[in-house]
Formats: C-alpha cells, structure tokens, sequence
C-alpha cells in the first residue's frame, strides 16, 4: 500500500523529486551531480521495483503509485502523509463572466488545468485567511469580495488504484485585473472542456455557479 512506502536515500529523493516536476525525464537528467553511474542505477532500479518509477519511452516516469505517493508527499522531506490532502480553491469570475484556469506545474497532474489552490497551513488562523494567503501567493493579489462557496470532496482513482484525495474549501472571487499568462488563463464556462482539466474542475465550477450557501459536495473521478 501506499502509506508503507518511505524513500529514505537521498539519491532516490532526487529521482523522485525531479519526476515530480516533469512528466518524462532522461537518465542522465536523473541522475544527480557527482554520482557514480552505477550508484546510481542501482538506487533508479530500486525505484522501478518498488514500482514508483516506471520505463516509458523517452525515458522514465513516475508510475500511478508514483503519482499517489507524490500526491501524499511532503515536497521537503518525501515523506508520506497519511491523510487527504486538504486546500482552499478560487473560482474566480471576471466581469465578462470567465473562469481562472491556472496550470498545474508539477504531479501529479502535470500540465493539466486547475482552479487555483494551496494547501491549508497549520498557523492559518482562518479557512478566509488562507484563501486569501493563496490569492496573494498565486494571483498577486488582495481580493475584499472573496467568499466562503463551500467545500467538496473529491477523489481520484486510476485502474482501481487510488491516485489522490482532496478535501477542497471553496472560495468565490471577482477580479478584472489578472491578466493572461502561459499559467494563467481566463476562459468561458462553456469551454472548459476544451482544456485539458485536472479532476472535477468542471464540476467545482458548475457548483459554485449555483450560489447556495456553504455547499458540500463529493466527486469521484477515474482517470484513464
């Protein structure tokens, strides 16, 4: 299971640290400055029995379990975490009534579509307070009409396999003063299929739509 696994050696920690921000790296670009080649391997061959790493054309990835293990990861020590992972998301809606699209930059999710988010901190004094933390941090900016919308629940699993789970504090926002980046990007309701989404984006989104006090809702999502 998952929650057994433990990378303790640093070289591996290196390995899993690089897949974590690409989805597909080369051997040499995994192998860190002023290690012996076959030190090396033997601690990649480690990773690929342990089936957290796995050979993919143009070099090696990080598997489904990879992909949960890094989920459940702290991104400074890799170490596991045990619990869902828990974050307070953004729908944010300019005047002409698009959605913020943000892009994820690393796994698992990779280039993939997202609301913006953050995960919770343990000295947020507040849910309010830490959504605002992640405005600032991710947007740049100081929003006065941000709301609590409601939370969602949602987990993802891929051929049977549990890949991530997310408690969600949504939060709703107007903002006409972010423009456009290669990681930001404001697109119509109606076209967010048309992107390639991480999981229940659209359905956190319609949701929202509503306006209903503090909803709860879950979504169970399989990717293939």
């Amino acid at each position: 299971m998952i929650e057994s696994v433990s990378i303790s050696h640093h070289i591996q920690k290196h390995i899993i640290d690089v897949l974590m921000y690409t989805e597909i790296a080369r051997f040499r670009d995994l192998r860190p400055p002023r290690v012996d080649t076959n030190l090396f391997s033997y601690h990649l061959q480690n990773l690929l029995k342990a089936k957290l790493v796995e050979k993919v054309e143009g070099g090696y990835t990080l598997s489904t379990a990879g992909l949960s293990y890094v989920d459940r990861v702290s991104t400074e020590q890799k170490t596991i975490r045990k619990q869902p992972k828990i974050i307070t998301m953004l729908v944010v809606q300019n005047s002409d009534g698009d959605v913020l699209l943000q892009k994820r930059d690393k796994q698992p999710y990779i280039n993939e579509w997202t609301l913006p988010y953050g995960k919770l901190h343990i000295d947020d004094v507040t849910l309010r307070a830490a959504a605002e933390r992640e405005a600032m941090e991710k947007l740049g900016i100081f929003n006065e009409s941000l709301e609590y919308a409601g939370d969602c629940y949602i987990r993802v699993t891929t051929g049977g396999e549990l890949l991530s789970t997310t408690l969600a504090h949504v939060f709703r926002m107007y903002e006409d003063d972010i423009k456009n980046s290669d990681i930001l990007q404001w697109v119509r309701p109606h076209k967010l299929a048309s992107y390639r989404l991480a999981p229940a984006v659209e359905e956190v989104v319609a949701r929202t739509f509503f306006k209903d006090i503090h909803f709860f809702e879950e979504f169970n999502a399989e990717r293939l």
